[in-house]
């Protein structure tokens, strides 16, 4: 018997942009707002600065496990069964941290919470499925700008629940009212599914990634960019408080969470991202976002103790770091829609391994080298990011092997000409 052809639930419904772009800034905004919280968590718990750097690096850690394990499903389960779910975990383990009697327990429910608070990276293929092709990148860039907007103001409010309570755990409380939240209010207004209704089972998911990697150039570059300049930017961050807290400039939590306001221009922008890449291509966009994210850190390295030069520097980093992400994943994002959680998988696990070391690398540099070697180490990183890009701008060789595509979940690879 022949099977009948599948019609894409995803299309049923159109896109719901600023639905999307809301619920992944909460969403998001639970890896990054300990950030600023970890000189208190260390006085509040006694231990050392470098051993409460391991919240930051848990964060990173558990949110690439995340991804790995569980944005695959995207593909294949019911989407709003699969939302509700991560949804009531992920509530529940940031009221685990907030009651956390000693670090030990507050790492494992970073770890824990941070791996099931990966809605963002569901939330971004579903956007970009449902705007279809030529509309990818804007659509994209928009959910970006909301991702950038909870990273970055999750610093600021999160800063000042705790400068207002005293208390660090009051910032783990309101994190997980806003979380729950959203379970009233978003996985009834999603698609049943994102594609269609393969019946691949969750090895089979699993099994298939790296296949994917093997067969996308496009996948292969972001990949390695993404990692590339996300650590970079964890580098910044999870040094950034330790370093305004010390002499002679002596900073608070609230200070080093005004950040995430003073660099919303720079969030701002980085939505442009998405219509220059469908216009101009990824490549071209990846290129000037880097030359902006190095300015910002060296802008920040040759005035360590200067305020406006930190605030720069910021801006220019998050700036440059936020459209390199949108142009990312506009690129793998035109492989197709019927791996488009998937290719997703692969470059967002890149992209937070990366930042894992970057974040556990800026923490041990910090201790044993100051801010300077922290900063010349994150960009270094960005350095090899423009060189792959660099690299990867030149033409494609065709290949004459065996055609790939059933290998590659249906879709058949492109030949680049000059721009992946």
């Amino acid at each position: 018997m022949v099977p009948r052809p599948v019609t894409p639930v995803a299309a049923a419904r159109p896109v719901n942009v600023p639905l999307l772009a809301v619920a992944g800034a909460v969403t998001v905004a639970n890896i990054y707002f300990p950030q600023p919280l970890l000189a208190a968590v260390a006085h509040g718990l006694d231990v050392t600065e470098r051993t409460a750097g391991l919240i930051a690096s848990a964060a990173q850690i558990g949110y690439a496990l995340g991804i790995l394990l569980l944005v695959p499903l995207a593909d294949s389960a019911r989407l709003r069964r699969l939302t509700s779910v991560l949804l009531a975990l992920t509530s529940t383990a940031l009221l685990v941290a907030a009651a956390a009697p000693d670090l030990v327990t507050l790492t494992l429910a970073t770890l824990a919470l941070s791996t099931t608070t990966v809605l963002p990276q569901i939330l971004t293929p579903v956007a970009a499925v449902l705007a279809g092709p030529g509309r990818q990148g804007r659509v994209v860039g928009l959910v970006g700008l909301g991702l950038t907007l909870g990273s970055t103001l999750s610093r600021t409010v999160s800063g000042a629940v705790t400068d207002t309570s005293g208390s660090w755990r009051a910032a783990y409380g309101v994190a997980a009212v806003a979380t729950a939240a959203l379970l009233l209010v978003l996985p009834r207004r999603l698609p049943e599914r994102l594609g269609t209704r393969e019946h691949t089972s969750y090895a089979g998911l699993l099994a298939g990634l790296p296949r994917l990697l093997a067969v996308h150039r496009e996948l292969r570059i972001s990949a390695l960019v993404g990692a590339c300049v996300f650590a970079a930017f964890s580098v910044f961050w999870s040094v950034l408080a330790f370093h305004l807290a010390a002499p002679p400039l002596g900073y608070g939590p609230g200070a080093a969470g005004l950040f995430g306001v003073l660099t919303l221009p720079a969030a701002l922008l980085s939505a442009a991202a998405g219509p220059l890449a469908d216009r101009y291509g990824a490549s071209a966009v990846s290129t000037g976002t880097l030359v902006c994210a190095g300015l910002g850190l060296a802008v920040a390295g040759l005035a360590p103790y200067s305020p406006v030069a930190l605030v720069v520097g910021a801006n220019l980093l998050v700036a440059g770091v936020s459209s390199c992400q949108v142009a990312n994943q506009a690129r793998i994002f035109g492989i197709g829609r019927a791996v488009a959680a998937r290719v997703n998988t692969v470059f967002m696990l890149a992209t937070f391994c990366g930042g894992a070391l970057g974040s556990l690398a800026g923490a041990w540099l910090y201790a044993a080298h100051g801010w300077e070697a922290a900063l010349l180490a994150a960009g270094a990183c960005v350095g090899v990011a423009g060189l792959v890009v660099r690299v990867a701008a030149r033409p494609a060789v065709p290949s004459c092997v065996r055609d790939v595509t059933r290998e590659a979940g249906g879709i058949r690879p492109r030949i680049p000409q000059g721009e992946s």
